[in-house]
C-alpha cells in the first residue's frame, strides 16, 4: 500500500463519491485508511463525568484502501501511484500520470564493502 497519512485523496466507491479529504491514519495489516471529513457515521455516547452531555457522535470511520486514490498535488487529479528507483538507488513514490516525485520510501542501500 503506497497511500501515507496526509496524503491528499478522493473517494472513488460508495456514499461519498467524488469527496476529498486528507488520510488521518492507515491500518496497513486491514488495509483501511481514515478520511478525514469521509465516511461519517454516528456514534452513540453515554453519560459519564468525562461528557456530562451523552447524545450522538459523528466521526470518521475505517474505509477500504481501494476506494480511494491519490490526488495528484501537480496537476490536482486523481491518478495511481508507482515506484521508481532514483540513480543513487534510492526508491520513492511517484504519480503515474504526471510523473511527479511524491517523496522517498526507502533510503539508498550501501554497496557491499569486500575486506
Amino acid at each position: 500500500m503506497l497511500i501515507k497519512v496526509s496524503d491528499l485523496v478522493e473517494v472513488i466507491a460508495g456514499r461519498d463519491k467524488g469527496q476529498r479529504g486528507t488520510v488521518l491514519t492507515v491500518d496497513r495489516a486491514n488495509n483501511k485508511v481514515v478520511v478525514e471529513g469521509v465516511n461519517r457515521v454516528l456514534k452513540h455516547v453515554k453519560k459519564s463525568q468525562r461528557n456530562p452531555q451523552g447524545g450522538r457522535l459523528s466521526k470518521e470511520s475505517p474505509m477500504d484502501v481501494s476506494k480511494v486514490m491519490l490526488v495528484c498535488p501537480k496537476t490536482s487529479q486523481r491518478t495511481r501511484l508507482g515506484v521508481r528507483i532514483a540513480a543513487d538507488g534510492s526508491k520513492e513514490r511517484y504519480c503515474k500520470k504526471s510523473g511527479a516525485s511524491l517523496g522517498m520510501v526507502s533510503p539508498a542501500k550501501r554497496p557491499k564493502v569486500s575486506i
